[in-house]
C-alpha cells in the first residue's frame, strides 16, 4: 500500500470497460486501480450499474479496498445539483472523508460537424462534461478544502487543436481547463490543487469511436511518435494518482499532455485534416 491508504478518492465514469479482446478498455477504471494499489477507497461513478458493480467486484478482490459505486448522471432536464450532492453526501457517509476528486466522464457526439449539431448533443457534451465538473468541484469543495486535497480534471486533443468534427467536446474540454485555471487561483490558498490532463489512450470509447465515425477517427486519431497509445493504468491512470500526492502539490492550474508526443505535432493534425475535408 502507498500514500493514498485510508484516503478517499471520487472517479467519476469509473466504470469498467473492456476491449474487444477483452482486457481493460476506459481511463476511468485505469485511474481505479492505481489509486487502488496505492491503498485508495474509492467512490466510483456512471451510468451503467453493471460496469460499476464489475469494477467493484475486481477492485475489492484484487487490491483489499472498499468501493462505493453510485449510479450517477449529470444531464440536461433534472435536478443535477441533488444528482452530485447525493454522491458526496454518500462518499462522507460511507467514508468521513474526499482527499481527491478526479473528474473523468463525459459523453458526446463526436463526428458530427458545427453546422450539423442538434442542441441536444451540444447539451450532452456540457452537461456531462462541464457541468459535471463544475458540480462535483463545487460540492466537493467543504471537504477537499478540510483534508487539502486535489483535482484531476480532464482535457483533450479534440480542444487544445480543434479537431475535426467534436465541436461539443471540444467546447466541454476547453471550458473545463479555464474553470480549472480559476479554481487553481482561488483555492491554492485553502492547499487544493487543481490540475488537468489530456490523455491519449486505447480504449473501449475509441474503438467504438473508430466504428461508428470513420471519418472523424481517420482525421483525428494519429499514432504518437512514442509509437503506441497510452496504457490506461499505467500511462494515464499513474500520472493521475502523482498529481494527487504530495511530490506534485505545488503544481496547480496546469494541462499536462498524455498524448505520447502527439501533441507536439500539430502541423500534422492540420494537415490531416485539412485532407478530410470541410
Amino acid at each position: 500500500m502507498g500514500y493514498f491508504e485510508g484516503k478517499t478518492v471520487i472517479v467519476t465514469g469509473g466504470g469498467k470497460a473492456t476491449l474487444k479482446d477483452g482486457s481493460a478498455g476506459s481511463i476511468g477504471y485505469g485511474i481505479d486501480v492505481a489509486f487502488a494499489k496505492e491503498g485508495a477507497n474509492l467512490v466510483i461513478t456512471g451510468r451503467n450499474p453493471a460496469k460499476l458493480d464489475a469494477a467493484k467486484e475486481e477492485l475489492e478482490r484484487i487490491y483489499g479496498i472498499r468501493v462505493l459505486p453510485v449510479v450517477a448522471d449529470v444531464a440536461a432536464g433534472q435536478d443535477n445539483e441533488a444528482v452530485v450532492q447525493h454522491v458526496v453526501d454518500e462518499a462522507i457517509r460511507v467514508f468521513g472523508r474526499i482527499d481527491a476528486l478526479v473528474n473523468n466522464a463525459q459523453a458526446s457526439a463526436s463526428g458530427v460537424t458545427l453546422a450539423d449539431h442538434t442542441m441536444d448533443q451540444f447539451n450532452l457534451a456540457i452537461y456531462s462534461g462541464l457541468y459535471a465538473a463544475f458540480l462535483y468541484m463545487q460540492k466537493c469543495y467543504p471537504h477537499l478544502k478540510e483534508t487539502k486535497g486535489s483535482v484531476v480534471n480532464f482535457a483533450s486533443g479534440a480542444g487544445l487543436f480543434g479537431n475535426y468534427g467534436q465541436c461539443a467536446y471540444a467546447a466541454a474540454k476547453e471550458g473545463i481547463r479555464g474553470l480549472t485555471r480559476v479554481a487553481a487561483t482561488v483555492w491554492g490558498p485553502d492547499g487544493i490543487n487543481v490540475n488537468i490532463v489530456a490523455p491519449l489512450a486505447w480504449t473501449a470509447a475509441l474503438e467504438g469511436f473508430k466504428d461508428a465515425y470513420p471519418e472523424a477517427y481517420e482525421a483525428n486519431v494519429h499514432m504518437p511518435p512514442m509509437g503506441h497509445y497510452g496504457d490506461v493504468e499505467q500511462e494515464i491512470g499513474r500520472v493521475v494518482v502523482q498529481l494527487c500526492g504530495p511530490d506534485f502539490k505545488y503544481m496547480t492550474g496546469e494541462t499536462l499532455a498524455l498524448e505520447g508526443g502527439l501533441g507536439q505535432r500539430p502541423s500534422y493534425r492540420r494537415s490531416r485534416l485539412t485532407s478530410a475535408g470541410p
